[in-house]
């Protein structure tokens, strides 16, 4: 006991020194261009994380293990530390303004400050703060929610919902209806799950497995767990072959699935999973007629299609959804992000009719449906989400997205591409578009990606964007008008100009 209690106290004599090293290099940043500070600050660029000079950002590492991040940095390399936001603006803890393009994680829709949305959630707050969907219990604002989301989404055949808190454990829920349905018609065995490599469905123990991001199963045990297979990412300009079209593209894509299906033995894979355009991924829209294809295929050996909306749901591609954008026709649905615009954690799987009669035939057998969340169906969340809801339905930002989408992408292009060759591809569709870098690129920047090289850059010219290394993605909140986009493109231009001289 003396031992561990010594081992304690160095280990809290260690978090101690950490802090106060934080501290002090703050402060050399303001006092300082030294060489050694200049090393580390190259140091976070290489390791892909942006740096800051929030005063609180030197305490936080100790306590705050955050997503996606290097928790053993050193506290001078944490990301910005945003306190405010109004619209598609940001200020961090020194007053500085940003532009977020990204809608925060592509979620932030109707921006930041939205008055409809938080006197919704301030008056539900009130009256009903608190209750949850479980044993036959409901509340009004739930039910009132779900009627219109079922109705909203009807034009891609939803007509159940089930919330949850978010996309993660909504794609859960909907691997477990998909196991419910097989279950409940006799195949118990159909457990199988195909997903494609890049796709992004979350991080709970499922949705990561089926997520194809490698960084998101390193060091984590069993993961992917073995009943997930995944098959080649869409992406024609990367993965096609000399002298194949993009429909023939499709047709080797499906066909891999179909040889895949055959090889596992069609009675024991439940369910295909797909974003309608892969968005952490890289922002990779489908090839010509490949959802065409690919569905042709499990309709063939009667596999269930799950398609994530979570990022395109909503209006983000110009239509209401990404289903409606490629004519897809899915048996579940995967919802969340811009469902609430991401003022309260929010996420919904929705059932189509087949799925739907034989869930409820099964609960009926079973006596209950055994699942559900604490937060499901929050009233707050409901009453956000039916909020956010009414505003899509007046504004319709889908249609405006659609109008926006070449002057968008080609105010885009102008700023990155003009008399450049850095650039390999500029690809998305509508408030989704990424640019990617030729390779080699990181070896002129000392082992710092392109992309991370580039977010950082933007972000001292107060710009937000997001880094995927080789890749930078733009997702502009609904609201951007015109003045926000001249400002996104000037800003883009500069960045990109600084950019090629740090290359240089």
């Amino acid at each position: 006991s003396d031992e561990r209690a010594r081992e304690g106290r160095q280990q809290r004599e260690r978090e101690k020194e950490r802090k106060r090293e934080g501290e002090r290099l703050l402060l050399a940043w303001g006092r300082s261009s030294s060489m050694a500070l200049a090393a580390k600050m190259q140091g976070a660029l290489r390791r892909g994380y942006s740096t800051s000079r929030g005063g609180l950002s030197a305490l936080a590492s100790a306590t705050h293990l955050t997503a996606f991040t290097n928790p053993a940095e050193d506290s001078f390399e944490e990301p910005v530390m945003l306190t405010r936001g109004e619209g598609v603006y940001v200020w961090d803890t020194e007053g500085k303004r940003y532009l977020d393009t990204l809608s925060g994680l592509w979620s932030n829709a109707l921006g930041n400050g939205n008055d409809r949305i938080v006197n919704a959630a301030t008056t539900q707050m009130k009256k009903l703060a608190y209750q949850h969907t479980f044993w036959n219990r409901t509340t009004d604002v739930a039910e009132e929610y779900a009627d219109r989301l079922v109705n909203f989404s009807s034009g891609i055949g939803a007509t159940q919902a089930f919330f949850s808190s978010g996309g993660s454990d909504a794609n859960d829920t909907n691997i477990k209806l998909a196991w419910y349905y097989w279950s409940a018609l006799g195949e118990p065995q159909r457990t199988k799950i195909i997903a494609r490599e890049k796709g992004y469905h979350g991080v709970t123990i499922t949705a990561a497995s089926i997520s194809g991001q490698p960084k998101m199963h390193a060091g984590f045990g069993p993961l992917p767990l073995n009943f997930v297979k995944h098959v080649s990412c869409p992406h024609y300009f990367k993965y096609g072959l000399e002298g194949e079209t993009e429909d023939q593209y499709s047709s080797r894509l499906a066909k891999e699935i179909d040889d895949l299906i055959v090889r596992e033995g069609p009675e024991t894979v439940a369910c295909f999973i797909a974003e309608p355009i892969c968005g952490a991924g890289g922002v990779i829209p489908p090839p010509a007629g490949y959802f065409e294809k690919v569905q042709a295929v499990l309709k063939k050996h009667g596999v269930l299609f799950i398609i994530d909306e979570v990022i395109t749901g909503f209006g983000r591609t110009g239509a209401k959804f990404g289903s409606n954008f490629y004519g897809i026709q899915p048996d579940l649905i995967t919802i969340a992000k811009a469902m609430s615009s991401s003022y309260y954690p929010l996420g919904a799987a929705l059932l189509t009719e087949r799925i739907a009669d034989v869930v409820r035939e099964q609960a009926e057998k079973f006596g209950n449906f055994g699942h559900g969340y604490t937060y499901g169906g929050h009233p707050v969340a409901c009453a956000i989400g039916l909020e956010t809801l009414n505003i899509y339905e007046e504004l319709q930002p889908w249609d405006t997205i659609r109008a926006n989408r070449d002057p968008f992408h080609e105010g885009v292009r102008r700023s990155v591409c003009t008399g450049s060759q850095l650039i390999a591809e500029v690809r998305g569709e509508g408030y989704m578009l990424a640019f990617e870098f030729i390779p080699g690129l990181e070896e002129r920047a000392d082992g710092v990606p392109p992309g991370t090289l580039f977010a950082n850059i933007a972000q001292r010219e107060g710009l937000l964007v997001r880094s995927l290394g080789d890749t930078v993605v733009l997702a502009p909140g609904f609201t951007y008008t015109e003045e926000n986009f001249a400002e996104l493109f000037e800003k883009l231009a500069r960045t990109f100009h600084l950019f090629e001289q740090r290359l240089s």
